[in-house]
């Protein structure tokens, strides 16, 4: 899947939600919890949650840019502040080096907490046994708004998704390509087909939109308020927003390679009679080049 004259090349580093899931019949899709990595030319490394993904990136980062005193620098998109896209943060090899500055965006907390306040509360004592600033990294914070955040090259649109608590998604661009990030979808209802307009609009026209696809219908209508959504309605979004390309993500922990390939297959199927896009799974160590 990689297309020549690359502007923006994203890499999966952890596509299950819920909790990382380790057995042989997840080794082709993965069972590490969201993380996906995004570069190109003219801007710095851009990483979508921090998930335990983020360990095996860290571990690239350590094996090919041995900390030398060389700056490292990163910025952090993170969709909320729910434990499986968080907790790869302390395991993070360049939060281990002082020479790392990573800055955290994320939506604002209903709870009066700012954002690094928010972190301050599970990685700290007894929960943790450091805290972000005891890490030799330089962590800095800020909150999701409503305009573009320009990072070099690259252009950052942040919107609110609907999820249990507060919830964004973002839209990156540059080169005149774009990627859409949904990672957390709260589904209106069984077999509903609304969709929340500031996700429209986040992803309206994007090259590819990675999209939680957690549940069949059976298991959404145990699980419909846990905040997530069925990969049909993953193929919904998709097709109102007229994107070209759907990365099905946040695999259920529970659903192995056999079922996530067995759910690819259906929704591209129903993406087939809604319009012109591609449907595959998003897996650990995919690249996908835009």
């Amino acid at each position: 899947m990689q297309l020549r004259g690359c502007a923006l090349r994203i890499k999966f580093y952890g596509v299950r939600g819920s909790t990382p899931c380790s057995c042989l019949e997840n080794q082709r899709i993965g069972g590490n919890t969201a993380c996906v990595v995004v570069t190109g030319e003219g801007f710095g490394p851009i990483v979508l949650d921090l998930g335990t993904g983020l360990r095996f990136w860290g571990a690239e980062l350590e094996a090919t840019n041995r900390p030398d005193g060389t700056p490292f620098s990163a910025t952090a998109l993170v969709s909320h502040l729910h434990w499986d896209h968080i907790q790869g943060l302390p395991f993070f090899q360049p939060m281990h080096w002082a020479q790392t500055q990573l800055h955290v965006i994320g939506p604002p907390q209903d709870n009066g907490l700012g954002l690094g306040e928010a972190f301050d509360t599970f990685l700290c004592p007894p929960v943790f046994p450091v805290s972000v600033a005891q890490l030799a990294a330089t962590t800095t914070f800020g909150e999701a708004g409503s305009e573009p955040i320009e990072l070099g090259a690259a252009t950052v649109t942040c919107r609110d998704v609907p999820h249990v608590g507060p919830t964004v998604g973002y839209r990156i661009e540059a080169g005149g390509v774009s990627v859409a990030y949904v990672s957390d979808h709260q589904q209106p209802g069984c077999l509903s087909t609304e969709v929340a307009e500031s996700v429209l609009d986040l992803c309206a026209g994007v090259d590819l939109l990675i999209h939680d696809a957690q549940y069949t219908d059976p298991e959404f209508a145990e699980r419909f308020d846990w905040g997530h959504c069925t990969t049909d309605y993953a193929v919904e979004v998709a097709a109102q927003a007229d994107v070209k390309r759907l990365a099905l993500y946040h695999h259920d922990p529970s659903h192995d390679d056999e079922m996530v390939e067995d759910l690819v297959r259906k929704s591209a199927a129903v993406a087939a009679s809604r319009g012109d896009f591609e449907v595959f799974a998003a897996a650990e160590g995919m690249v996908i080049e835009l």
